[in-house]
């Protein structure tokens, strides 16, 4: 059985209190948050909700869900020493943990929204922390809420979540630049709906690289060309041309 305190009201801590609250292998202590009405989780009790730091006492595992910039200041704050406390930061090294509690990291790489339900069970969770038995500690939770536990020190995380902007923030604002584009011309933006999802399915047989498809690879001068002098928004346009020079390059070609 293990116990937790989470400090934070945003998505991740929204999504983390949820799904904790669905095992009862595990007990959720405490939730801090400086504004408790930010936390509107179905099930959990007012009796754990606390306003005041000082109220926390200590648990297995202590995880702070907050901003990256008031991580420190918060673990600074924390009513107890020699204790186990993690972030749930993707860019945050370890070291932003005030060091009079033991260090970890319980990063879940996952875009979370507060009224999107989420599978945890499918989303990878990031582990790192300074000793082996928390490490321990933290793979059993873990397991609990997720078949995908990675080992990932604060370099690769990092990197990971580089690569996670590309691959989620950056794509997702693509979409709203179609969607644009779509409404500007009455097309209805819900039309490419099924190549969107064919284009995230191809990933699950084919790597990125063979999934390529298009103008760019195909060395279509002609069609982008057209496309280019379609596109009256000169920052839109940038965005398409340099697209185009990116996968070019990574295809061995040459505009």
């Amino acid at each position: 059985m293990l116990t937790v305190n989470i400090i934070g009201s945003g998505n991740v801590a929204h999504h983390l209190i949820q799904e904790i609250l669905t095992h009862p292998s595990v007990i959720l202590q405490k939730v801090y948050a400086r504004n408790p009405a930010n936390l509107t989780v179905e099930g959990l009790e007012q009796s754990i909700i606390c306003n005041d730091i000082q109220e926390l006492k200590t648990a297995d595992i202590t995880i702070i869900s907050v901003t990256d910039q008031a991580i420190e200041d918060v673990s600074s704050m924390l009513p107890f020493s020699g204790q186990l406390v993690v972030h749930t930061s993707g860019t945050t090294h370890l070291d932003a943990l005030n060091n009079k509690n033991r260090r970890g990291v319980f990063y879940p790489l996952q875009t979370f929204s507060k009224h999107k339900k989420v599978d945890f069970k499918k989303i990878p969770i990031c582990l790192e922390t300074e000793n082996k038995t928390d490490l321990h500690t933290l793979q059993e939770l873990g397991k609990i809420l997720s078949d995908e536990v990675h080992f990932i020190n604060s370099a690769q995380r990092k990197a990971l979540h580089v690569a996670a902007v590309f691959v989620n923030n950056f794509t997702n604002h693509l979409n709203s630049i179609a969607e644009d584009i779509c409404e500007q011309n009455q097309i209805p933006s819900k039309i490419l709906q099924p190549l969107l999802q064919e284009t995230t399915d191809k990933l699950q047989t084919l790597s990125p690289l063979e999934a390529q498809t298009g103008p760019a690879v195909r060395h279509d001068q002609q069609t982008i060309a057209a496309h280019s002098a379609f596109i009256k928004d000169n920052l839109t346009r940038e965005i398409y041309q340099k697209l185009t020079q990116s996968i070019q390059k990574h295809h061995g070609r040459k505009l």
